[in-house]
Formats: C-alpha cells, structure tokens, sequence
C-alpha cells in the first residue's frame, strides 16, 4: 500500500473518530463554558488529549493541506474554550 492510502486510511479513521466523539464533546464543553460552568479536571484532560492527538496528526494535515482547515477550526474551537473556561474561572 502507498503512503496515501495508507495516509488516507488513518485519515478516515481520525475523521471518524472526530465526528463520533470528539466534536460532540468539544461542543458540550463549549455550550457548559459559554454559560457560565467551570471545568472539572476530568474535562481538563480530555482537552489536553484531544489537543494532543491534533499536534500529533500535524504532519499528516501537512501532506494533506485539503484537510488543514478542519485542523484549524478544531484548534479555534479548543481555544474558544479554553479561554472561555480561563475567563470562567477568574471571575470566580
């Protein structure tokens, strides 16, 4: 198998993966932080992880630049979180 199969492959399953599960939370999370809610240490985590496994499939994005600006709407969603959870907990 070439590395573009094998790219794309890896690129359906992470697509998967995404829709199926990590989006789905990222939106709970930012719909719990644009109210008002704090974060618990388990949501903490899981940002770091999801924020993790987006560094991690940069280089595949790079071979694949028809896929960076759902890697960069990803990052902007994380951030739109993060900081709203930032913001949540100082004024508290």
């Amino acid at each position: 198998m070439s590395n573009d199969g094998m790219d794309l492959g890896t690129i359906s399953a992470l697509l998967e993966r995404f829709n199926q599960q990590r989006l789905p939370r990222l939106l709970e999370l930012k719909e719990r932080v644009d109210k008002g809610e704090k974060l618990s240490d388990f949501d903490i985590f899981h940002l770091k992880e999801i924020m993790q496994s987006t560094q991690e499939i940069s280089p595949l994005a790079e071979r694949h630049p028809e896929y960076k600006p759902l890697v960069a709407q990803a990052i902007s969603l994380y951030k739109e979180i993060t900081d709203k959870a930032m913001e949540n907990e100082q004024k508290s």
